[in-house]
């Protein structure tokens, strides 16, 4: 167990023999979210050198989610190894559990936060967990367990987790895991096209170009830079705002707080070269637009939106057929859609399938544990993984 000094967790690591090794070893405190606004350089650097990237919980999306999304509640667990910022992810007491009166502690995301995996220092993975979960329980309060959300299943960060509890004999259940469109492959643009779409779906594709072609000029542009980015997000939000989202109220634009984190956001992004923009044009008038995060290896396909009026041409996925080339980059591995499961448009055209889950964890003394073992069994009975709670 974790050692306790200051108010700082110790945690300790093992070397392959089973040895303590100290250099290993790393220190973990709780801070408001606030404070970490001044740590900008050592988080930018920390996201560099991560086990998995996560750009939800980098700094220039985080921050401006907090400010305008969150509340002084939120805290981040900041863990520290050889006096460097190796290890970061936003925690809440929650006093709900989704539907039920249920505390927990819980990792913080928001409806446009679509990945929860902390951030860690590649190699660090076990020593993270164990002074985050020895902070858990020493922090439990009225939280019955650690509730972990978006998390990349059978990713390292995931891994070292399920090694460290059953090291520890810890309770982790996954209550809920879904597969959600992924990009990743060796193909080429068109051969991947090829074998995602038959032969008639391929031609119905080329003949709504071409109708569109008649409409007038059309042009797609693809940036990575920050030349005229604040046009170019207030136009994505006009575009998105114009369409079924506006009129449910679920778009970006119907709330100020959404609207201007999306504006800071992909102002950070971009001015780190985090961000590409794609954009579809008729006579200089976007159609169709998509913001996309780059993380290498990965990618994040974070926001898109299309004009209803030119529905039947199919806009979004001309759009994301020009986006296939994305395979031709040496830096991306792999792209993660942000998409619900089954969407009915990216499912049928990127092939390959990403989990993602969450993950209660068992804190505290034996008492706790015993009720969370009840509580779980009960949960995981009335709704297996797989289904919403």
């Amino acid at each position: 167990m974790a050692g306790k000094a200051n108010g700082h967790y110790r945690a300790p690591a093992h070397d392959d023999a089973g040895e303590l090794s100290a250099a290993a070893a790393g220190t973990l405190t709780c801070v408001p979210w606030q404070a970490m606004a001044a740590q900008v350089p050592a988080w930018d650097a920390l996201t560099q050198v991560v086990s998995e990237p996560n750009p939800f919980f980098e700094s220039w999306y985080l921050l401006p989610s907090l400010r305008h999304l969150g509340d002084a509640s939120i805290h981040i667990l900041r863990f520290e190894q050889d006096g460097k910022l190796a290890g970061l992810m936003p925690i809440v007491r929650a006093r709900r559990y989704y539907r039920w009166p249920v505390p927990q502690l819980s990792s913080w995301l928001h409806a446009n936060c679509f990945c929860g995996v902390p951030l860690v220092t590649r190699g660090a993975e076990a020593a993270f967990w164990r002074a985050a979960l020895a902070w858990g329980d020493d922090h439990a309060g009225t939280g019955l367990f650690l509730h972990l959300r978006g998390i990349v299943l059978d990713g390292p960060v995931h891994a070292a987790l399920r090694v460290v509890a059953k090291d520890q004999g810890r309770q982790v259940e996954l209550v809920h895991a879904e597969e959600r469109a992924m990009l990743a492959s060796d193909l080429s643009p068109d051969a991947y096209l090829e074998a995602s779409l038959n032969g008639k779906k391929r031609k119905e594709l080329r003949r709504q170009a071409n109708r569109l072609a008649e409409e007038g000029a059309v042009a797609f542009t693809r940036s990575t830079d920050d030349a005229d980015i604040a046009p170019w997000s207030e136009a994505f939000l006009t575009l998105e705002a114009a369409g079924w989202k506006g009129k449910a109220g679920s778009a970006l634009a119907s709330a100020p707080g959404t609207a201007d984190m999306f504006r800071e956001t992909l102002a950070g992004a971009a001015a780190r070269g985090r961000l590409e923009r794609l954009t579809l044009t008729l006579d200089d008038r976007p159609i169709a637009m998509l913001a996309t995060f780059l993380t290498p290896p990965g990618a994040y396909s974070y926001k898109t939106a299309f004009d209803e009026n030119f529905a039947r041409f199919s806009p979004g996925v001309l759009l994301q057929r020009e986006n296939l080339k994305v395979l031709e980059r040496s830096d991306i591995a792999w792209s993660d859609s942000c998409a619900s499961a089954d969407h009915p448009m990216i499912d049928h055209l990127w092939r390959e399938r990403r989990a993602i889950g969450r993950l209660s964890v068992a804190i505290g003394g034996t008492v706790r544990r015993a009720a969370f073992r009840q509580f779980v069994r009960a949960e995981t009975n009335r709704h297996p993984a797989g289904s919403p709670p």
